[in-house]
């Protein structure tokens, strides 16, 4: 078994959210559409390791024992979800974690599941693209590495406008390209928030030039107008200019200052009544969540 360690103790409330939802999402759907989808876009080996340390002893000795917890990740989350999906659609670039995917698609010879070796953006915009979600309706879990996630994937996804979208966005990601000056956006940089925000408009949108003065005279520069707090606003803006809904984000982790995720609730179907259940569900148990 491929050993995958990650996250910590809000990877277990993020987890929780989205089982909460998919349950409740199969629930209220099921009688409704002919196909449930449920699509992981970066879906790991489908197991999360832990790795905790405490003191025992052994004849009368005492010694540290790491103790190691194989938990359930969120394609065996999705897996075990009842009333079940109809199709599963995993996703994974790493060879070795798609070996273990494979491996959990043997061990349900009964269900629907695709195991996809390939970038996120490609396969998702691939696997979406097709008439059939008229009659059907589904939940994508983007949970990036880092700020893999494109725009054009993102536009893809709501133009369904069958598909729920939980996304874990990378805030530290964000304000570690997004850096307070403006001089120091390398290339690099400037293509990832690009491609993530779908056009240059972010430099005018989060930055502000500013002349200060000292002995040697005036100096012009650029910098970032936006705080954390406002770079999450600035996301939001942008998910709302393609989502007919998209609820508060949960910040991540819940106890640490500055927040590192931002956990977005995505509704692409653009039907009150569809935007209402979703909004209620998804509100109820951000709520939960965040007084659990």
């Amino acid at each position: 078994m491929v050993d995958h360690e990650f996250g910590g103790q809000h990877t277990e409330l993020k987890l929780s959210i989205v089982e909460s939802y998919l349950k409740a999402f199969t629930t209220a759907l099921r009688s409704r559409f002919q196909e449930l989808w449920y699509i992981d876009a970066f879906a790991g080996t489908g197991s999360r390791t832990t790795r905790t340390v405490s003191r025992g002893s052994e004849l009368l000795e005492e010694r540290m024992v790491e103790i190691i917890d194989v938990r359930r990740g969120s394609a065996r989350i999705a897996i075990d979800v009842r009333p079940q999906f109809d199709r599963l659609v995993f996703i994974e670039k790493n060879k070795a974690y798609c070996e273990e995917l494979r491996r959990l698609k043997v061990d349900h010879p009964d269900r629907n599941i695709s195991v996809v070796e390939e970038d996120a953006n490609l396969s998702i915009q691939r696997e979406i693209a097709w008439t059939g979600w008229r009659h059907s309706r589904g939940v994508l879990f983007l949970d990036p590495y880092g700020m893999e996630v494109e725009w054009a994937t993102l536009k893809a996804v709501a133009e369904t406008q069958a598909i729920d979208v939980w996304f874990l966005f990378p805030l530290a990601g964000l304000y570690r390209q997004a850096t307070r000056s403006f001089a120091d956006i390398d290339a690099s940089k400037r293509t990832a928030l690009t491609r993530m925000f779908g056009s240059e408009d972010w430099a005018h949108e989060l930055y502000t030039g500013k002349v200060t003065s000292d002995l040697f005279g005036e100096t012009f520069e650029i910098r970032r107008s936006a705080d954390v707090a406002g770079l999450e606003r600035y996301v939001q803006t942008r998910l709302e200019s393609i989502f007919p809904k998209v609820l508060k984000p949960l910040a991540l982790p819940i106890d640490r200052k500055p927040q590192r995720f931002s956990l977005f609730l995505c509704i692409s179907n653009p039907e009150p009544k569809a935007i209402g259940l979703a909004t209620r569900i998804g509100n109820h148990i951000l709520k939960a969540g965040i007084s659990s």
